[in-house]
């Protein structure tokens, strides 16, 4: 039994250990409080310097062979946008395209990137000669639409016997060798695709005369004028068909659907 003595030294003993133990603690609480708020601070600001992705607008998606379209501009916008408008399915009410393309792009794109030509030069033969087929009023016929004299320039045999300009494999070789041979000059595709409709020779003319080398500021007739839009425009319903009605049957649709 503890003598009456020995209790206040051992109360101060006591007391005493756990003056030290607490002071021991408190820094240690206190720096942990603060890292903590630190931590909270980095945190919250962190989440407030991350920006809001916008969304991006239909505008800015749209490219031919990678080569935007010039944003800002009110004249090209609606230009898109009204061609694009004319390529719907109500407008145009066919699966024929689709069609087309489930046979024909298979055997186009591995020659394109055999001849190192971006994929979106399949879209040409689509706007060429996925809605009508036949001999155009200057002469021009098959998948790419070939002259006989540059058919004939390109290695096809067209003759009273055999027009190679329908052979799918052989003349999209041709339009391989036309198209690089054309890029060799324009050194842009959107230039190109443009040069493929009027002629080499008619738009270099052009760009001389305007001095102005952006297909978009370009002053063309009609026809080529708005051809790069189309072609963008059959880029869009390929690719997104049921965004432009293409909906049904779905077999059809079966190609770069989706």
């Amino acid at each position: 039994m503890l003598k009456k003595h020995m209790i206040p030294f051992i109360v101060m003993a006591a007391l005493f250990i756990l003056a030290k133990v607490f002071a021991y603690q408190m820094p240690q609480a206190k720096e942990s409080l603060l890292e903590k708020e630190n931590s909270d601070t980095t945190t919250t600001t962190q989440k407030a310097e991350i920006p809001e992705k916008e969304p991006i607008s239909l505008m800015a998606q749209l490219n031919f062979a990678e080569e935007t379209l010039p944003l800002g501009d009110k004249r090209i916008e609606r230009k898109m946008k009204k061609t694009l408008a004319a390529h719907t399915y109500g407008h145009l009410q066919t699966h024929r395209l689709h069609r087309k393309a489930a046979e024909w792009f298979p055997i186009i794109e591995p020659i394109l990137a055999a001849y190192g030509i971006p994929n979106d030069f399949k879209y040409v033969a689509l706007v060429e000669s996925g809605l009508q087929a036949g001999v155009s009023p200057k002469g021009a016929a098959g998948i790419w639409q070939f002259m006989p004299s540059t058919a004939r320039m390109y290695g096809l045999k067209v003759n009273g016997r055999v027009d190679e300009r329908y052979n799918l494999r052989k003349s999209t070789i041709a339009a391989c060798k036309y198209i690089k041979e054309m890029y060799g000059g324009l050194e842009s595709w959107t230039l190109v695709a443009a040069a493929y409709n009027v002629g080499d020779g008619r738009l270099r003319r052009q760009i001389n005369n305007q001095n102005q080398d952006n297909y978009y500021k370009l002053k063309l007739n009609r026809e080529t004028g708005g051809y790069v839009y189309k072609l963008i425009s059959m880029k869009q319903i390929m690719e997104h068909p049921a965004r432009y009605g293409y909906e049904k049957p779905k077999s059809l649709l079966a190609y770069n659907a989706e």
